[in-house]
């Protein structure tokens, strides 16, 4: 469709967008003028898709931002449109929210299939920050749809495809039954014309009958309330056709025989009137037992709320009757759209009102399926925010956990794609296997002739993968090699580790017990398959090496290295009450310093020091609750120091970005000197740092060595 060009005073003058403007504040109505005023909008609609647009958005009780990002998603942009972006964000992030939902409706086309549109819903709420923009989409849909008829069959079909398929779920989804009903019945207008045509027909023919029944019902309806004190607005119900179709289809019934097709509403002003209200169309009419609904003490999935109920009503005939309050009504008919009043309050309590809405919201979007009954089963748990939506270079979209990266996409795809990952590019470029996904990237795995995954994609500090399931398959890959092979990858994989901290070289039988080996070959294994991780066993030397010093002993990690500075407190633990016990940190769960711990008090192996949210701990706990002891870290604040030691080529600024890195790490930094190297080309930097843990001192020394030039980093 050609451009058609407008004045946005025009526009917002035409007897359809009336309302529309009038919720437009004074301010952004000047910055817009400022704006866009003076030249004409070259809309991409024709001007009365614009303003039934607007229209739909007012009757809905849009603000006036939504309305105004509206208007100029239509307008390309103005010479003034920086500074109006500048002044109101909120309406450049509902025009950048449209124009990402752009790209969900050319996915569409380009599949040309329904196999994932659920994924593509998911996508778009994914992409769009703002929720505003939903309705948004919704009304511009209906409004296409509305003068679809002068376009050619292919155009109103392609069109009633995307409603059918994106569109009216959505609507159905966020309880907006004033646009749902007619999306569907538009769309379903144009997919079946002859059925639609058909149904129409025959409603037709009964109108007339109809409708003398219910202004009859509605008489007498009307006076059982007024005799019984009760305030009530009593209405004909409209049926449409695509939920007549739906019903006929799922009864296996001709039209004869759908009881609802006479239906009337009530409302009134509260929940006690709404019971009183059903005593009286009760008392008035035989009802039909099993046709009643209460959706206000168990409400739909969308908040939708009311009576339903079918009575045998005059002439015999079967009769259903709504019953809600005006608000409810309102909620139903407006769905989501009802709580954008809650903005414009400025309350604390009315933000979190809207916030508790939107997270409702995204929830019910998540929801699998079509329709009600996909709305009567179980959400998933996780919210939109906890998941990443990316695209296949062929347009599917794929559902990753948050933080997943390029690895974790190729084993979703299938295993031997994973296992054959040797790049990736994210829309079109080239990144690293650890760069983290966002949602709408699309990604490309560059694969291998042979299967060859890395030992170093199970250490978790490296961030290869984020998910469980990926790491599942890597580390059964590897468990199907050679008992000698995983000995000795796992025996590189610990010696890089412990080189870095200055442990290379330590015995490593004490720490046999605490994973449950019998040799350092078994160790080796478990760190080949990452069943236990480098760091773990490098923790577990530290811990025994600071045992040791700080019973003034001699070092019981290697006998080349000299006693370190004992630290701040005698010991690692301190439990309350208890004195000369047995305290060892649980296997299961590996606490780290710092980080909130509980004790259990075992038999024969003393007190155990968990994590609170330990699962083995809770079931402990739960069984012998009286076994618990309290436990805290026995050094408070301070941390430990240590010596450590970075060889790098010498260039500018090379001290400044290692000063950078130890400061964004929270380590203090006590003294740093540095030395040339003999060939005049490396230069060595000591440093004596105060570290709180093991954990950080850890990835420090990861980052450290990442810098550019720097050939190692490790304890001094």
């Amino acid at each position: 469709m050609s451009s058609v060009s407008l004045r946005l005073d025009e526009l917002l003058s035409l007897p359809e967008t009336s309302q529309a403007a009038g919720a437009i504040a004074p301010p952004l109505r000047d910055a817009l003028r400022s704006a866009y005023g003076e030249g004409a909008l070259a809309l991409r609609d024709a001007p009365a898709i614009v303003a039934t647009t607007l229209d739909l958005l007012a009757k809905l009780g849009a603000d006036g931002e939504t309305i105004a990002a509206a208007v100029l998603h239509d307008a390309p942009p103005a010479a003034g449109a920086s500074q109006l972006d500048k002044a109101f964000p909120a309406v450049a992030a509902l025009i950048d929210g449209q124009n990402a939902a752009a790209q969900v409706w050319s996915l569409h086309a380009e599949r040309g299939s329904h196999a994932s549109n659920e994924g593509l819903r998911r996508l778009l709420l994914a992409i769009v920050r703002d929720l505003r923009v939903v309705p948004i989409l919704l009304a511009r849909q209906l409004a296409r749809l509305r003068s679809a008829a002068t376009l050619p069959p292919e155009q109103q079909r392609a069109l009633a495809e995307l409603t059918r398929d994106i569109h009216a779920p959505l609507a159905n989804r966020l309880g907006i039954w004033q646009l749902k009903w007619e999306l569907e019945d538009l769309a379903f207008r144009y997919l079946e014309p002859d059925t639609y045509r058909q149904i129409a027909r025959l409603l037709d023919e009964k109108r007339g009958d109809r409708e003398r029944y219910i202004e009859s019902v509605k008489r007498t309806l009307q006076q059982a309330m007024e005799a019984q004190g009760i305030r009530a607005d009593v209405a004909g119900r409209p049926k449409h056709i695509y939920s007549i179709w739906k019903k006929m289809r799922r009864k296996d019934v001709p039209i004869s025989e759908l009881y609802d097709l006479r239906a009337v509403r009530v409302l009134v002003d509260d929940i006690a009137a709404c019971y009183g209200a059903l005593g009286v169309v009760h008392s008035t009419w035989v009802p039909i037992p099993s046709e009643f609904d209460d959706y206000i003490a168990r409400p739909k999935r969308n908040d939708y709320r009311s009576l339903h109920t079918a009575v045998i009503g005059p002439e015999g005939k079967t009769l259903e009757v709504q019953i809600r309050t005006f608000e409810m009504h309102r909620q139903a008919e407006l769905g989501v759209a009802a709580h954008w009043k809650y903005k414009e309050v400025g309350s604390h309590s009315a933000d979190a009102a809207f916030d508790r809405k939107i997270a409702w919201m995204r929830k019910l979007l998540e929801a699998h399926g079509e329709g009600e009954g996909a709305l009567s089963g179980e959400l998933d748990s996780e919210l939109v925010e906890d998941r990443v939506y990316v695209l296949t270079p062929k347009g599917e979209v794929m559902d990753l956990p948050a933080g997943a990266t390029p690895l974790d996409f190729a084993y979703h795809v299938h295993t031997q794609v994973g296992h054959r990952c040797r790049g990736a590019k994210v829309d079109g470029r080239i990144v690293p296997l650890d760069y983290k996904l966002r949602t709408g990237d699309r990604v490309e795995i560059l694969t291998g002739k042979t299967e060859a995954p890395r030992r170093d994609w199970l250490v978790p500090s490296n961030g290869f993968l984020a998910s469980g399931r990926s790491r599942e398959k890597v580390r059964t890959w590897f468990h199907k090699l050679d008992r000698a092979r995983n000995e000795q990858e796992g025996k590189e994989l610990l010696d890089k580790e412990l080189r870095r901290l200055g442990l290379l070289g330590a015995d490593l039988a004490p720490v046999h017990t605490r994973f449950n080996v019998d040799s350092d070959g078994d160790l080796h294994v478990l760190v080949a398959l990452g069943d236990v991780g480098p760091h773990q066993v490098a923790r577990a030397l530290m811990e025994l090496e600071r045992a040791a010093t700080s019973e003034e002993a001699a070092p019981a990690v290697s006998p080349s290295r000299a006693p370190r500075k004992p630290p701040r407190q005698s010991t690692e633990f301190t439990v309350e009450g208890v004195g000369n016990l047995l305290v060892q940190l649980a296997r299961c769960c590996q606490p780290v310093a710092g980080e909130p711990i509980v004790g259990y008090l075992t038999r024969g192996r003393g007190v155990t020091v968990h994590r609170p949210d330990c699962p083995a701990y809770l079931r402990l706990a739960a069984a012998q609750p009286q076994r618990v002891l309290p436990v805290e870290w026995g050094r408070k604040g301070g941390g430990y120091e240590v010596d450590v030691e970075v060889l790098a080529l010498d260039r500018r600024w090379l001290l400044k970005e290692v000063s950078n890195v130890i400061a964004q790490a929270n380590a203090h930094v006590l003294s740093i000197s540095s030395q040339l190297e003999r060939s005049g080309a490396q230069v060595r930097l000591r440093a004596r740092l105060r570290v709180n843990d093991y954990g950080q001192l850890s990835a420090l020394l990861g980052k450290l060595s990442s810098l550019p030039g720097v050939e190692h980093a490790q304890r001094g």
